[in-house]
């Protein structure tokens, strides 16, 4: 808080929550903690209550106590992987008989997740366009959906789900419903505040920024569902290590400097392409004639960095734009400073070939770094050129 009470905002919370200066040397940076067990003051004498890493390191502790600030949350968890989140959340929420209701066009890692690994344990999945109430109202199973899993943006095809009336949808059932907030990250949304009970992240992507650093999220409110992943987060052990933490706080501190460039970068692209001859689609948010441009708006302080292409000329002439960007390199993952491109029905979502969440193969991901709009503009003009 400030002096005169007022939360700080949040720029301030991002430098400073969860970062106070070493008090032994006075270092503005607190140090990276390498160890793996803690001298105990006689037997269960726990110094500030550090026994073992896996149960509590100060590092991940900092990056957790800063998560749930930006979230707007009580409880942050961090993880090695934000499979390894989205995994430990599954694991508390469901049993055998359960229903897990998402969108049609999740990360196909997160699809995979529970088709492969909850699916032969007794849950069951189904999928809806969760941009279309009606249909995910249709898709409820109110006698077994346990959870609504909600990503907007969606990836690749940014859609734009409404996670207010989402909220008011899935607790009328009884579910719990958890938002993805990896594309938009908690500078430019806020799912907590709008009445979602579970917020999950791939640390890896905006939050740490820089492509060098592997992690996840969880930020949540309830102090019931908060001890169950507590408990499963020390009992598993799928914990970010103290180095990973250190990286993604260091990441996390200019977040917001570097939203504000991937947005501004994305959406002048966005508007450039507009009408190309050789694009059939645009699906960015921050464009008018986008079917959710209204609701992202009121939902989110800015649109993103990620834009997706339908390329005329079908799968070949997409490859063939792909692999012909210079600034934009060819790679998985999303959200550093650096363009990537992708080909997700061959990248990111191979594993939901044959399902509804199969991406056509005339799509591909732009991942809008940080660099001068210009090259990157032309850039991908000249790759455009090409086919």
């Amino acid at each position: 808080m400030n002096p005169d009470g007022r939360p700080r905002d949040f720029s301030t919370r991002a430098i400073r929550e969860g970062q106070d200066f070493d008090p032994t040397t006075g270092s503005v940076i607190p140090p990276v903690y390498f160890t793996t067990t803690f001298v105990q003051d006689g037997i269960g004498g726990f110094r500030n209550g550090y026994e073992y890493a896996r149960g509590g390191n100060p590092s991940r502790d900092s990056l957790q106590e800063l998560l749930a600030s930006l979230e707007g949350g009580k409880t942050a968890f961090s993880f090695a992987s934000g499979l390894a989140a989205e995994d430990t959340v599954l694991r508390a929420l469901l049993k055998p008989g359960d229903h897990v209701l998402m969108g049609n066009d999740v990360y196909g890692g997160t699809h995979r997740l529970v088709d492969r690994v909850f699916v032969p344990w007794g849950v069951s999945i189904s999928t809806a366009d969760f941009s279309d109430l009606d249909a995910v109202r249709h898709a409820l199973r109110p006698d077994a959906t346990r959870v609504l899993w909600v990503e907007t943006p969606s990836n690749p095809l940014m859609k734009i789900s409404d996670i207010a009336a989402l909220v008011e949808i899935g607790h009328s059932v009884g579910a719990i419903v958890v938002v993805d907030n990896t594309f938009a990250s908690p500078y430019l949304q806020q799912p907590l505040a709008l009445g979602a009970d579970i917020v999950v992240h791939s640390t890896t992507k905006y939050l740490g920024g820089h492509s060098d650093v592997l992690g996840g999220a969880v930020v949540l409110d309830n102090e019931e569902l908060a001890e169950k992943i507590g408990f499963l987060q020390f009992g598993v052990g799928a914990v970010s290590s103290p180095f990973d933490a250190w990286l993604t706080v260091r990441g996390i501190k200019t977040l917001a400097v570097r939203l504000d460039k991937h947005a501004s970068n994305a959406q002048s692209i966005a508007e450039t392409l507009v009408g190309h001859a050789k694009i059939e689609t645009i699906y960015y948010p921050g464009l008018p004639d986008h079917p959710g441009h209204e609701l992202a708006a009121r939902q989110m302080k800015a649109f993103g960095g990620m834009i997706s292409l339908k390329i005329r000329g079908g799968g070949a002439a997409a490859r063939k734009f792909a692999e012909s960007t210079k600034l934009f390199q060819l790679a998985e993952s999303l959200g550093g400073v650096e363009s990537l491109m992708c080909y997700p029905s061959e990248m990111t979502h191979a594993s939901v070939r044959g399902t509804q969440l199969e991406v056509p193969d005339d799509v591909v991901r732009l991942s809008v770094g940080i660099e001068d709009v210009g090259d990157l503009t032309q850039d991908v003009l000249q790759a455009l050129d090409r086919i």
